[in-house]
């Protein structure tokens, strides 16, 4: 029977509830398994194949299923580090009660739903508590408080999906306050994650959730980008003036210190929060979430980056365009691959904000790859040992943009754009000694204006992101004389 499940789930095959696992590592857990499917609705079987690396998982639902599939398609899901690949088997449905060695991949699906079922006692008991049932609706506004570290919609989506099924986010600043309305499948979900999440920090000391009710019955969503997301369609356009998410990271989870759940036995829902910045998270071995879409260890702030230009690239630049995203401590170029770098970021999130920003973006003319590294640190060359200046510390660099908690660089982190925001210009630099500077750099200049209030900031446009980019690492810190240094940065303006 198991080697014929096996077969049957190998062809290409129209939807089905029932979904084929292939390729996973031989210490992985049946709660691991369906900890892939959970996010997208209610398990209902699970057959584990461990000798063949094989595993079937049955969702209630074809539309769960097929929702489940559009989100791994473009995003492949990791467990203990390594991939595994996910397609529709030709099983309508699972019957596992008379197979062998499947006793424990059930106890692990009976647990899961013992917690997805006593979450939804407790809601009652505590919508009885209060003499009625809720009579909210599905969508929930969201106001994040404190904003030290970038929000972005994934990671949203990664802390609600544990309460059910989220069909739609977007994202908006309003009164200056970080906002978003999320909207669940059921009423119920939406209740039970205020109940949950409301109050709770996703970082130890910020990031703080205040979760209502909104008054909105549904959300409509026109885009999918890094603002709005629907998730039950994935043709919706990207948006005029939006940048083009890369296809594994249009859905890859944003972060590694996210609120993570426990799908540990049936005692408790309760989301696990408060990890500290940079702290190794807890492994997938003990009943946590794993991660799709990030191939690195969890809290692991080395990147690697390749198919860099040898003839043009350095460490320096390297640090200026990496330190737009957090503070670049090493740099180190591959003596051997001048086209190969590893980049040591301050911490695990601000090296996930250089991966969304920066892989994928053409640099020198290539198109710059940038991943999670297997390294932990940059080692410094040993004393006498031949390196020609490729390994560079700048741990103490006075150019670290995010040294000072509640500095506004935090607030104003963009991807690469055409156009460049320019600070600290001395009064005695016109308009046109710096359309001159930058053209001296190769730059085009299609448009320059000084901010109206402050004559010190301005708005430059250049022919391309690329452009931007390069000039960028060469004109950010460019002095001016007296102790005056130009400050470059990417904006989400245009001219």
């Amino acid at each position: 029977n198991e080697k014929k499940k096996i077969k049957g789930g190998k062809s290409p095959c129209s939807p089905s509830r029932v979904l084929h696992i292939r390729r996973i590592p031989s210490d992985v857990t049946g709660r691991e398994i369906i900890s892939l499917g959970l996010p997208f609705g209610k398990v209902t079987n699970l057959l584990m194949l461990k000798g063949k690396g094989q595993a079937f998982l049955e969702m209630a639902s074809i539309e769960a299923a097929v929702s489940m599939m559009n989100y791994y398609t473009p995003a492949t899901p990791y467990l203990h580090n390594q991939p595994v690949y996910i397609q529709y088997s030709n099983y309508k449905e699972l019957r596992t009660d008379n197979l062998h060695n499947q006793a424990r991949p059930q106890a692990a699906l009976q647990g899961v739903n013992a917690v997805q079922h006593g979450s939804l006692a407790i809601t009652s008991a505590l919508a009885a508590e209060g003499g009625l049932l809720p009579a909210q609706g599905s969508v929930l506004r969201i106001v994040v408080e404190n904003v030290f570290y970038p929000i972005t919609l994934e990671m949203l989506y990664q802390i609600f999906s544990k309460f059910g099924y989220v069909l739609k986010i977007v994202m908006f600043t309003k009164n200056n306050k970080f906002q978003a309305l999320l909207q669940y499948a059921d009423a119920s979900n939406a209740y039970y994650a205020k109940m949950s999440l409301d109050g709770q920090s996703i970082y130890t000391g910020c990031c703080t959730l205040r979760i209502d009710f909104s008054k909105l019955t549904s959300l409509k969503v026109k885009y999918n980008n890094d603002k709005s997301r629907d998730f039950t369609r994935t043709d919706l356009p990207f948006g005029d003036g939006q940048r083009t998410l890369d296809a594994s990271l249009a859905t890859a989870f944003a972060t590694q210190n996210t609120i993570f759940t426990s799908y540990a036995g049936a005692a408790g829902f309760a989301p696990s929060l408060g990890f500290p910045q940079g702290a190794v998270t807890p492994s997938a071995a003990s009943g946590q979430m794993t991660i799709p879409g990030v191939t690195g260890i969890p809290g692991n702030s080395v990147l690697l980056v390749s198919n860099l230009n040898p003839e043009a690239i350095t460490p320096y630049g390297l640090f200026i365009l990496f330190g737009v995203y957090g503070d670049v401590h090493r740099v180190k170029i591959m003596f051997k691959k001048r086209g190969i770098a590893l980049v040591q970021m301050a911490d695990a999130t601000q090296a996930q904000l250089a991966i969304n920003h920066l892989n994928g973006q053409r640099l020198y003319g290539r198109v710059m790859h940038t991943t999670f590294s297997k390294y932990q640190t940059i080692q410094l060359p040993r004393e006498g040992q031949e390196d020609k200046g490729l390994t560079k510390d700048f741990s103490n660099s006075p150019l670290h943009r995010f040294k000072n908690p509640g500095s506004k660089n935090f607030q104003n982190i963009f991807p690469p754009s055409a156009t460049l925001h320019l600070s600290n210009i001395p009064p005695s630099v016109t308009v046109d000694d710096l359309k001159n500077l930058f053209a001296s750099k190769g730059s085009t200049v299609k448009g320059f204006k000084f901010f109206q209030k402050d004559c010190k900031m301005a708005l430059i446009q250049l022919g391309s992101v690329e452009e931007a980019v390069h000039a960028l690492i060469e004109l950010h810190n460019h002095d001016f004389g007296e102790h005056q240094h130009l400050r470059v940065s990417f904006s989400k303006s245009t001219i």
